[in-house]
């Protein structure tokens, strides 16, 4: 089996539309089963490229604004006080970074990188898939809107 075929990155680009916020050439915002939490959004490079070394030179160029932008659309959608991005690459190589909104309501014993221990605790498709239009909405403003100009 090819990398694409059991890479749970891969299998991302037969996802449901509605986990969809946007797709390009390079990139995709998504909600991946397991991390679909509300708030909670996967970037990740469209082509199997393993860790951020295996980012080609377009990828690397785009990827600081991708993430910009859809971070700065978790936040204003969520209204979170705080907002994360983490990129580990153990259990799955393929790049992606995982952008969270960490709300009020998040516990001091589950901010910085214990937040992740609420995907086991806070998973909710339903919820999490109802922001996508609103998001998907603020990214597309983030992405073309003046400030999207002044970095290229």
């Amino acid at each position: 089996m090819s990398a694409e075929t059991t890479c749970l990155m891969c299998v991302q680009e037969e996802c449901a539309e509605d986990m969809v916020l946007f797709r390009d050439d390079l990139w995709a915002g998504e909600i991946v089963p397991g991390m679909d939490v509300p708030g909670w959004i996967v970037l990740r490079a469209r082509r199997h490229a393993e860790l951020i070394t295996g980012l080609n030179d377009a990828e690397l160029a785009s990827l600081g604004r991708r993430a910009r932008d859809l971070t700065a659309a978790v936040a204003e959608v969520t209204g979170a006080p705080a907002t994360y991005m983490m990129a580990f690459g153990e259990n799955h190589k393929h790049y992606h970074a995982l952008i969270t909104a960490r709300g009020d309501d998040v516990p001091a014993d589950r901010r910085r990188g214990k937040i992740l221990q609420l995907a086991g605790e806070r998973v909710d498709s339903r919820a999490a898939a109802a922001l996508v239009p609103a998001v998907a909405a603020a990214y597309q403003r983030y992405a073309t809107g003046p400030a999207a100009e002044e970095v290229g």
